[in-house]
């Protein structure tokens, strides 16, 4: 970094700050965990010579600490994928339910961004189609930051909720579902051959805020790989060549997970939308009435304070899902 070329190539030189900014994160979480251990230790010193029972309610305050600190840096080093330190690219698509399902659609949205922002993760919108009656159709985010594919991509698959819909009037209990993918962000070393006449490329107007900031270009970009039938778009981009090119790595990504996928022999998960996000194949449900809970289907964990996972607390759920692949794959 003290090199004096090291800025004529800004792009590198950002990914090199960001590896050497996850470095020093891990060096200083080592020394926070040895410093609290060191800490412990004296109180426990202190204790035994001073008979001082007062300082057991401390020393047991401060292990119990030093736990939650040293679990979650073991889901750190869970994070052992091939793109799991990537950066990540979340859409979530509306599904069966209506108005209801772009609803849902719309806080799903709004829960995955808290997520990040809490996380320290920078949040860019690749793409958003809204509805003029309620909620989004679609959506995509760009996450960037350490890690963010790595636990993002606990999330992907269809996403349920039981709630009175504010849309009925008669005040019914409604299920709506969206779906959500995750694929992670791939840097310019890594390639696949892709045959251009296997894609069908289109260019529409990007929908703006209006006023000034509507777009009178064809700028947005829709890419369509024919023999698989992915679709991946960019709209948010200055340029019609950055959506292009946006919009090509996401295709890579999507098509390289596609590859592994063929090579697990999960042939039924590799188209880029899911074909049925609808009942019976969701993996959480959150529940508003008539109780509140939040459960994933996979590994059972649940949390009853549904308003704290909209507002983005998700990590009980990412953590369990990390350490139940963990004890499949050992």
């Amino acid at each position: 970094m003290n090199h004096q070329e090291f800025w004529n190539d800004n792009e590198l030189a950002q990914k090199v700050l960001q590896e050497n900014k996850g470095l020093k994160e891990t060096i200083e979480e080592y020394n926070q965990l040895k410093e609290s251990l060191e800490e412990i230790d004296v109180l426990i010193e202190i204790g035994l010579e001073e008979s001082d029972d007062s300082i057991e309610k401390e020393i047991e305050k401060s292990i119990s600490n030093l736990e939650k600190e040293i679990d979650m840096v073991r889901i750190k080093t869970l994070l052992s994928g091939d793109y799991d330190k990537n950066n990540a690219i979340l859409s979530i698509n509306a599904g069966t339910g209506g108005l209801d399902a772009q609803d849902w659609a719309q806080m799903l949205l709004r829960m995955y961004i808290r997520w990040a922002e809490a996380k320290g993760y920078k949040v860019k919108t690749l793409d958003l189609l809204s509805d003029p009656e309620a909620g989004i159709k679609s959506a995509t985010l760009h996450i960037e930051g350490l890690n963010a594919y790595g636990y993002l991509k606990s999330e992907k698959g269809v996403h349920r909720i039981v709630r009175i819909s504010p849309f009925d009037p008669s005040g019914k209990r409604h299920t709506s579902f969206a779906s959500i993918d995750v694929i992670p962000e791939l840097d310019d070393s890594i390639n696949i051959d892709i045959n251009p006449a296997d894609l069908k490329i289109d260019t529409y107007r990007a929908s703006g805020a209006g006023g000034q900031h509507v777009n009178t270009t064809d700028s947005a970009v829709r890419i369509t790989h024919i023999p698989t039938g992915v679709v991946v778009q960019c709209q948010n981009e200055r340029s019609q060549h950055k959506n292009k090119d946006t919009a090509m790595k996401m295709l890579m990504a999507k098509l390289i997970e596609l590859k592994e996928l063929e090579q697990k022999e999960k042939i039924e998960d590799i188209q880029g939308k899911y074909s049925q996000i609808t009942w019976g194949s969701q993996i959480r449900s959150y529940v508003f009435q008539p109780y509140k809970l939040v459960k994933d289907h996979r590994t059972n964990a649940e949390i009853g304070n549904v308003d704290s996972v909209m507002d983005g607390n998700l990590d009980l759920f990412i953590n369990e899902y990390l350490k139940m692949n963990k004890s499949k794959n050992s």
